[in-house]
């Protein structure tokens, strides 16, 4: 896999991150402008991991029939306009129904990319492209908190969204003219199919124990960032133009994480570390959550166990999609848009879960993150039990 390919994946696996973090910072600033609370406006943020949710279920099987390129076009043309339509929402609810279009295109990218890493890589070699991608993608959650608090401060929160249209027509342009069509050659699986493919995957114990371990875990992080501006910036007084460092602490974690993955499965395959991994997180959950119960005065009690949780996805998240797909074969669209599709179904509620909790601590953020940390657990386990220890 050539440099300009694998950064062009980045930008597209970077949509997401970008289209949620970017604009972090602003809750407080919207909840003002909108005269509502952070809580209603956190639904905006549910609401887009509900579209990246429903929209992968789509692009999956247009992928694996028409070729990666052309459904990628046309997911960045969408969330190129979206983007604009949030810029200019005269209300909270013109801005969630723009935001739930943004994610339907956005979703294109998270499931193509994945797509075309299988079309080119085997197993290992696909969780190690993964790991690097993390570290081109981990710039995303890194910068644009910071990005955005600094243009919240300067410009107002419409920048954030001024800015989130350029990228993606930068990114759509790169598509045009560098990423070369990767499907296999050969018969395309027809559109009629999909239905009965979603069926087989949905039978396929293995792929799902390793969606699964992965995509709780990521809702576990989901329910950081849904959580984390309340705590950081009103509960301990973070300022929004400073919530970025932390934040992007966070993410230096779990893109370190994703490197030293990268370096061990030279020993071990993905399989192997995904299952020890998912231990590291749930004791980090778990302290969190006793942090949390103590309600202490000061903030960094609560970084460290989180700080543990973020960087322990750079094993999991690489390692449980290479497992997920490494048997899909043609069909890697479909199962990519399934595994995202599970993945962000379980993120929405668990995001929704931390706005309905809510009680002014940090606790309901951290009860969501231990509850994922022991379901992402029980299902790591079940991948040792149904499928080989090594992929």
């Amino acid at each position: 896999m050539t440099l300009r390919i694998l950064l062009i994946l980045g930008a597209l696996s970077a949509f997401g991150p970008m289209a949620v973090d970017f604009y972090l910072p602003s809750f407080p600033t919207l909840a003002n402008v909108f005269g509502t609370d952070v809580e209603q406006v956190q639904l905006s943020l549910s609401v887009y991991f509900a579209g990246l949710a429903i929209g992968q279920l789509l692009y999956g099987p247009l992928a694996d029939r028409f070729g990666r390129r052309v459904p990628l076009l046309v997911g960045v043309s969408i969330f190129t306009v979206a983007s604009l339509a949030c810029a200019f929402a005269p209300s909270l609810h013109w801005l969630v129904a723009a935001r739930f279009v943004q994610a339907l295109g956005g979703c294109a990218g998270m499931v193509v990319s994945r797509a075309v890493v299988r079309d080119l890589c085997d197993p290992v070699a696909a969780a190690r492209a993964f790991s690097q991608l993390m570290l081109v993608m981990g710039l995303a959650p890194i910068l644009a908190p910071l990005a955005g608090g600094v243009l919240l401060e300067i410009s107002g929160w419409q920048s954030i969204f001024y800015c989130l249209t350029l990228f993606s027509a930068v990114a759509g342009l790169a598509i045009a003219l560098w990423l070369p069509e990767t499907i296999p050659a050969g018969p395309r699986p027809p559109l009629r199919g999909a239905l009965g493919q979603y069926l087989r995957l949905f039978r396929d114990r293995s792929f799902l124990c390793y969606a699964l371990t992965g995509g709780v875990a990521i809702a576990g992080m989901f329910a950081y960032i849904a959580g984390s501006p309340f705590v950081l910036i009103q509960l301990y007084g973070v300022p929004p133009e400073h919530y970025g460092w932390v934040f992007g602490s966070n993410a230096a974690g779990f893109v370190l994480m994703g490197q030293v993955n990268s370096r061990l499965l030279r020993y071990r395959g993905p399989g192997f570390w995904l299952r020890r991994a998912v231990w590291l997180y749930l004791a980090c959950a778990v302290a969190l959550l006793a942090v949390s119960l103590s309600r202490p005065a000061e903030l960094w009690p609560l970084l460290l166990p989180l700080f543990g949780c973020i960087a322990s996805l750079g094993f999991l998240m690489p390692n449980s999609a290479a497992c997920a797909l490494a048997k899909q074969g043609r069909h890697a669209g479909s199962a990519s848009a399934l595994m995202g599709s599970l993945q962000f179904s379980v993120a929405a509620g668990a995001s929704a879960m931390v706005g309905v909790l809510h009680d002014g601590t940090a606790l309901p953020m951290a009860m969501v993150i231990a509850l994922c940390g022991v379901t992402a657990t029980l299902f790591g386990w079940f991948t040792g039990q149904i499928a080989e220890r090594t992929v």
